[in-house]
């Protein structure tokens, strides 16, 4: 209990939890006072929370300990904290009673400040917690045809189809075919949004206590349905390849998983693209152990189109779960996804899809039925746009910061990117405070590794992209300048 109480003493979750704090205006130790205020009042930092020393979080914050210092005392004339010799500073306050979420903040987890960066928006911050862009041009022409040829029928429609609008399904059935995945359109489930999918998938399988194995790194909002299940997390390291397959069936032997999530196409965040080797040994490993295989494949494009997916190196009998989705490849605004998997497995999600929202939109989904058979022009010309970006940042790295370490990715929308013997939340707070917001890599990490890495999108244009690197280069001078224990950052600043 007590452990539970004092997790905050980790000055790594307190960090996690105050967010942009730094980016507010007045002295920096007014700002800490002023979110740590906040974050008492929301109920966040509980009546009896021990927070961590002065030294500590001032080494985290990257700001002097005289800038804690004067924060704490601010709170302590507040009677919002206590200090004794001993026992160090504890929260004494009493948050008022309110409901869940009345604060506006996304639920706790791994992801929580990237899903709030939607929430609040970006501001004046560059912000590296989404790799997104707008929509695709073509999406405009698609959206008149719907319009012209199709828009009185489909109100006419009753609009509930909660295994998805048929039409589409065909059209998802038709696009495996492509990749030589035999599907018939009873083995699709169209959602909302390839997110909504991997949260029925992991409502199905898991239950508090379940064990699932995932690739180290891996995409934080997943990780955060595993947790929220109660899924206890076993994480397989990746080579060139993909996920390890040794190390896969070492994971399989040792903890019989309920269920392996994979990101074979593009992994988010390295890039990698799985070979097909390492998919029809992945698919053979999880079929010998009779673990179900949940592949994520969100990011998609004609490069991948030539790959199959691991559902179609499973033998007969295997549970593997594909998802697909418009939204990297075409629009965030479009929220279409998909599952493809047997038919038994579809009809029993479609049950949980039905208790989530009943359907999904039907005018998106005659929307993406029209996308779907252009994904590979639309995957071209947003290509051709991607490489010049990512060449452009791989120039300005080797440039401004040529200690930094990375592998061009074999596809994606970022760069996984390591900061020799650094920690990743201490630099954060410097690049905060030069106008970027970066997503340490341990967020992508079941157990907290990959602690010196981060993740840089490459969405933005280039002169977003050149003022990025300026940003990160005056952040990474300071720290170097400075060191992480020695921030020269005076209270009045």
């Amino acid at each position: 209990m007590e452990r539970e109480m004092d997790r905050f003493q980790d000055p790594a979750e307190l960090v996690e939890l105050l967010g942009d704090w730094s980016t507010a205006r007045g002295p920096l130790y007014r700002r800490l006072a002023a979110a740590l205020t906040k974050a008492m009042r929301a109920g966040d930092l509980p009546h009896g929370e021990r927070l961590p020393s002065e030294r500590d979080l001032a080494r985290m914050l990257q700001v002097s300990r005289a800038t804690v210092v004067a924060a704490y005392d601010e709170l302590r004339s507040a009677g919002m904290v206590d200090s004794r010799r001993g026992s160090g500073t504890r929260v004494t306050t009493e948050a008022p009673k309110r409901r869940p979420g009345a604060d506006g903040r996304v639920p706790g987890g791994r992801a929580t400040s990237i899903f709030q960066r939607l929430v609040d928006g970006p501001g004046e911050l560059i912000s590296l917690a989404f790799a997104v862009e707008p929509a695709a041009p073509e999406l405009a022409d698609v959206v008149r045809e719907l319009v012209d040829e199709e828009l009185p029928e489909l109100l006419a429609d009753v609009g509930y189809h909660p295994r998805g609008f048929p039409p589409l399904r065909e059209t998802i059935s038709a696009y495996y075919k492509e990749m030589q995945l035999p599907t018939v359109p009873d083995q699709v489930l169209v959602t909302t949004g390839a997110q909504q999918a991997l949260g029925l998938v992991g409502q199905m399988y898991l239950r508090p206590g379940s064990t699932v194995v995932v690739e180290s790194p891996s995409w934080p909002g997943c990780l955060d349905v595993f947790r929220a299940a109660g899924a206890k997390m076993i994480s397989v390291p990746l080579d060139d390849e993909g996920i390890s397959a040794d190390g896969l069936a070492q994971a399989f032997g040792e903890h019989r998983p309920a269920l392996l999530y994979v990101m074979p196409t593009f992994h988010n965040p390295t890039g990698t693209l799985m070979s097909a080797h390492r998919r029809s040994r992945v698919a053979e490993i999880a079929a010998r152990h009779e673990v179900p295989v949940l592949e994520d494949n969100a990011y998609t494009s004609s490069d991948s189109a030539c790959v199959p997916p691991i559902a179609a190196f499973a033998p007969p009998g295997a549970e593997v779960l594909t998802v697909g989705s418009l939204a990297k490849a075409v629009w965030g605004g479009l929220r279409i996804g998909w599952v493809r998997a047997p038919g038994e497995i579809t009809e029993r999600l479609a049950r949980y899809k039905v208790r989530a929202d009943l359907a999904s939109p039907v005018l998106d989904q005659a929307l993406a039925a029209r996308v779907l058979p252009r994904l590979d022009e639309i995957a071209d010309g947003r290509a051709a746009v991607m490489n010049a970006r990512l060449d452009l940042l791989c120039d300005l790295l080797t440039e401004h910061l040529p200690d930094w370490r990375w592998r061009r990715p074999d596809g994606g929308s970022a760069l996984w990117t390591e900061l020799p013997d650094t920690d990743a939340r201490v630099f954060a707070q410097l690049a905060l405070r030069q106008g970027v917001e970066v997503v340490p890599g341990a967020v992508n990490d079941p157990t907290g590794g990959h602690d010196n890495h981060i993740r840089l999108p490459f969405t933005f244009p280039e002169e977003t992209l050149t003022e990025l690197v300026r940003r990160l280069h005056r952040a990474w001078l300071e720290l170097k300048r400075h060191g992480p224990e020695n921030p020269t950052h005076h209270p009045s600043v």
